[in-house]
């Protein structure tokens, strides 16, 4: 059995360091590439690139998808279990 709280927390850690390294990373571009991968960080609701309030807006929104899918994973893996009556 999974427990959520580890499992949740783990998600959210993993998806904080992956938005910092993106996020730092996107510094180092130029051109066509910059442009991109802006835009793809403006696919989370509200974000706009070179804002603070909206780096950590999406800092808040990752950490709340990452339970989300942490919540659905621990329950699909959790139900799935075959457990033996005898």
């Amino acid at each position: 059995m999974l427990s959520l709280k580890r499992y949740g927390w783990l998600c959210a850690l993993g998806i904080e360091a992956f938005y910092a390294l993106c996020f730092a990373y996107g510094f180092f571009l130029a051109g066509r590439t910059a442009a991109l991968h802006h835009a793809l960080f403006e696919l989370l609701p509200g974000f706009v690139w070179g804002n603070a309030g909206s780096v950590f807006l999406g800092a808040v929104e990752l950490f709340g998808f990452a339970w989300l899918f942490a919540w659905y994973y621990v329950w699909m893996h959790n139900t799935s279990l075959v457990k033996s009556g005898k």
